[in-house]
């Protein structure tokens, strides 16, 4: 599909250079440190799905970038993968989402660079989201800053505005 819906622009203000960074905190005083080059290093997995929103809307879309599972194994976070939750937080701290770990580590859920064919456009998360197809579009998260695990159920923007904090279809 040609002209994809936006759903939301929180954490989205300004645009990103090539300064963007993920930091993924494996633990605390722990922190990797990536670019986007290291993630496209990875095995790039194609999906094509059924994008649905809480607001009742769906939109079929084709997304390109890293399983989840294929990124833990590569950067050595086993230990992580015995969380229950993960957290992500946008660069500017105002998005964030907890999603749990069964969910993230099935087999589609996407650390996501491209969408239609084409690198992510700016309004969808570029350079790096999250396209998790077990649940609703609020814990996709857009533009990806702060990847963290926890035992605790991680802060998450929806949940406290009253959504459903699994928001699983």
């Amino acid at each position: 599909m040609k002209n994809v819906r936006v759903n939301g622009d929180v954490g989205m203000d300004g645009i990103l250079d090539t300064t963007w960074r993920l930091k993924v905190a494996r633990k605390p005083g722990d922190t990797l440190v990536l670019t986007l080059a290291d993630i496209k290093a990875l095995p790039k997995t194609e999906i094509v799905f059924d994008f649905k929103c809480v607001e009742g809307w769906s939109q079929v879309t084709w997304w390109g970038g890293v399983r989840f599972c294929d990124f833990i194994e590569k950067y050595n976070l086993a230990p992580q993968m015995a969380t229950k939750y993960v957290g992500m937080i946008t660069p500017d701290g105002t998005y964030y989402v907890g999603n749990d770990m069964p969910s993230m580590l099935q087999p589609q859920t996407l650390l996501c660079y491209e969408m239609n064919g084409k690198p992510l456009p700016q309004n969808q998360g570029y350079p790096l989201r999250l396209i998790i197809p077990v649940k609703y579009g609020i814990k996709h998260l857009k533009r990806i800053g702060v990847m963290y695990f926890s035992n605790d159920r991680p802060k998450d923007y929806w949940a406290e505005q009253g959504y459903d904090y699994y928001a699983g279809l």
